[in-house]
């Protein structure tokens, strides 16, 4: 049998480098740099495009479990993760262009892997010889999303995605700001833009008042996936809704005043020479125009020097609990395996364990036995079953807690219930593993 991957991002390479790892022959074909998607702009392999975290590190949190759980699967980009954080208190951040380099260099130097540099047109289910991963993303387009749309014979789901603008380091005026990690946890990784109540609100106005660009390849009101929702609308549900989400001050003191901020702008180092810093939580579709008279109201980046402004794309994600089975192959086509986020595991690691996941089916079924998925008390397990069950409103999910069982003794401590509930999907994957 034949092996090949479409799409070099974090589940493709995750899956070649796996199936590679093992001795299989993988053919894995990517379009870039002959042609980009609209937001992609890196020539390299598994490029980060929304945000440079890869979240939590905890094993308390839900994706600090996920990235425990991938270790153990042998996760093959956690390692270069790790190799190229930079300060992010709790948080897995990296430079994102050492990071996709580290990828690159990794699958372009195993000898099991061969390079297809083009486009794909079509999946090639016709070729019963040969076993496809199609893990080329939400932004899928063109003759192969075509392709998928006729093989799968069923509408996707469309939604909108975001990006967040990003700042030079030296045009924050850090008179304004402040460094610190939410609790004091790392090392003072955050910088921190304070706001006080009046120009909280002041500022609440112009952004809710503020011009959006428009979305042409659209008919109607877009589907807007929750876990990036532009901040303008974030915004326009309520003066408060931003201090609870993004701009929460909570696990803050401002050392000028001595208290809690009214509201707080966190600032995340873009790269590990700390000269970019990204807007946490800003994903915006604002019209750039508006994205600088707005964002210059935060204060200590009234003078900020833009080197990205938000944007807002299109992703499209198939209705997997209709289409996919357990162990990720297409119901109708069964040589066709999806991966990644085109298949509703939203986040840069929920797509690479995404791609894992699949890899060990594709190993399954090369050695003639049948995938057993992950327990339903793991987060690769609770998240896959989450993707294939059947449901009317399928939306796409992140690693979180509430996906897994509570635990069997009540916990008061949220902090100790998640560290228990953690430790037992840790156990499960380890006899899961064997």
């Amino acid at each position: 049998m034949h092996i090949r991957v479409l799409g070099a991002g974090l589940a493709g390479c995750e899956a070649a480098l796996y199936l590679a790892g093992r001795g299989y022959a993988v053919e894995l074909w990517e379009q870039k740099p002959h042609k980009f998607s609209p937001a992609h702009k890196n020539a390299d392999f598994a490029e980060l495009v929304c945000s440079n975290s890869l979240k939590a590190d905890r094993l308390d949190s839900a994706s600090g479990l996920l990235k425990a759980e991938m270790k153990l699967l042998g996760s093959a980009l956690l390692p270069v993760a790790e190799g190229c954080r930079v300060a992010a208190g709790g948080a897995l951040a990296v430079d994102r262009e050492a990071f996709a380099a580290g990828v690159t260099a990794l699958v372009k130097g195993n000898p099991n892997i061969t390079l297809r540099a083009g486009e794909a047109q079509a999946v090639g289910e016709a070729e019963p010889d040969t076993l496809v991963l199609t893990a080329t993303g939400p932004l899928t387009e063109g003759a192969l999303a075509q392709d998928i749309a006729r093989l799968t014979g069923q509408g996707a789901l469309s939604f909108y995605d975001a990006a967040a603008p990003i700042v030079t380091a030296d045009s924050i005026d850090r008179d304004r700001v402040f460094a610190a990690s939410r609790y004091g946890r790392g090392t003072a990784d955050y910088l921190n833009c304070p706001f006080d109540k009046a120009g909280y609100e002041a500022f609440h106005a112009a952004l809710a008042g503020a011009e959006r660009a428009p979305l042409h390849d659209f008919d109607g009101e877009p589907s807007v996936y929750e876990g990036c929702m532009p901040i303008e609308v974030m915004a326009k549900r309520g003066a408060d809704t931003m201090r609870y989400g993004p701009l929460r001050p909570v696990g803050l003191t401002d050392p000028k005043t001595g208290r809690r901020p009214w509201a707080n702008v966190q600032l995340r180092a873009e790269n590990a020479a700390c000269t970019m810093y990204n807007l946490v939580g800003f994903q915006t579709n604002l019209k750039f125009g508006e994205q600088q008279r707005v964002f210059r109201m935060i204060p200590g980046l009234e003078h900020a020097e833009f080197v990205r402004y938000g944007v807002m794309h299109r992703n499209t994600f198939l209705n997997s609990p209709a289409l996919l089975g357990t162990d990720l192959s297409l119901k109708a086509c069964p040589n066709v395996f999806f991966a990644g986020q085109i298949t509703g595991f939203e986040g840069y690691m929920e797509s690479a364990a995404c791609g894992l996941l699949a890899a060990r089916s594709m190993e399954a079924r090369l050695s003639g036995g049948a995938f057993t998925p992950p327990p339903a008390d793991t987060m690769c397990g609770a998240l896959l079953r989450y993707i294939t069950t059947p449901t009317k409103d399928f939306q796409p999910m992140g690693a979180n807690m509430g996906l897994l069982p509570a635990p069997e003794t009540r916990i008061r401590d949220k902090r100790q219930r998640y560290l228990a509930v953690a430790q037992r999907a840790v156990a499960a994957m380890e006899r899961y593993l064997g």
